[in-house]
């Protein structure tokens, strides 16, 4: 052994839409993927279960109160395992705040050229297509 030692942060995000079909995006403020665009989320905190989580997370990052539903599905990235929600917005102002530099509402063709131009985290956009989850719009 060389001393090294494995740990998994365990993380959540948030996966929701709006009426017309658009995705929620923040722009990271800090790294990992600082002035890129993700899904919002983050670490799960000591003695919080992943659903109040991703409440609180997508509180913090967009201003916005959002009931979690099913695991959409979960991914590994560095030490993150990150468990990715449904979620239904259910009031709020739209915001950024804590680790969001920016927030928006991401239609199909926007979210095509946030990945085209290198903006997006990266295999968000393959990722959400292998789920199923792009913007509708």
């Amino acid at each position: 052994m060389d001393g090294r030692t494995t740990t998994t942060i365990r993380c959540v995000g948030g996966i929701a839409f709006d009426p017309r079909g658009r995705l929620l995006l923040i722009r990271r403020l800090n790294d990992p993927g600082s002035g890129q665009w993700s899904l919002p989320g983050g670490r799960v905190e000591p003695g919080e279960t992943d659903k109040e989580a991703v409440v609180r997370e997508l509180f913090e990052e967009t201003g916005l109160d959002v009931i979690p539903g099913t695991l959409i599905g979960s991914v590994r990235r560095g030490p993150y395992e990150i468990f990715d929600y449904a979620c239904d917005v259910q009031g709020g102002t739209l915001t950024a705040g804590d680790d969001a530099s920016e927030v928006r509402w991401s239609d199909a063709a926007d979210l095509a050229g946030l990945e085209a131009d290198g903006e997006l985290v990266d295999l968000l956009f393959v990722t959400l297509r292998e789920w199923g989850a792009l913007p509708r719009a």
